[in-house]
């Protein structure tokens, strides 16, 4: 049940983007066993002069937030991190360039299925992974 953003600072083919997205996507359900079906992604594209980077990245990077439940271990976390980067790289995006952040919110601060908190609504899967 991620919330995620890509922000981009270069203007991509449509291909390219779905590709990005997929790319988080994928490492999701890798990394933290979402299913399939959970897909909440908005990718914003930003001309590069309104988007500054550290010193070192290129026009390519690219900056991934991701809002979940609270409750995934480090080495979940880690290997999330793994897949975004190694996914990524086979669209020639380099290491340098990608930066994750990750927002947990418990899951009493989350509205969902009409506004029921997610503490109370059987997910499908497993938060504590």
């Amino acid at each position: 049940m991620p919330n995620v953003t890509i922000e981009v600072k270069k203007v991509w083919t449509e291909s390219r983007q779905q590709q990005i997205i997929d790319a988080v996507h994928g490492a999701m359900i890798s990394a933290l066993k979402i299913p399939v079906r959970d897909k909440l992604i908005r990718y914003i594209e930003h001309a590069p002069n309104q988007f500054q980077t550290p010193p070192g990245t290129t026009d390519n990077f690219v900056l991934v937030e991701i809002t979940m439940f609270t409750g995934r271990s480090l080495a979940a976390k880690r290997h999330l991190y793994r897949e975004i980067v190694e996914r990524f790289g086979e669209l020639e995006i380099e290491p340098v360039d990608i930066r994750i952040v990750l927002h947990e919110v418990p899951l009493e601060n989350w509205g969902i299925r009409g506004g029921i908190p997610a503490s109370e609504v059987e997910l499908g899967f497993e938060v504590n992974t």
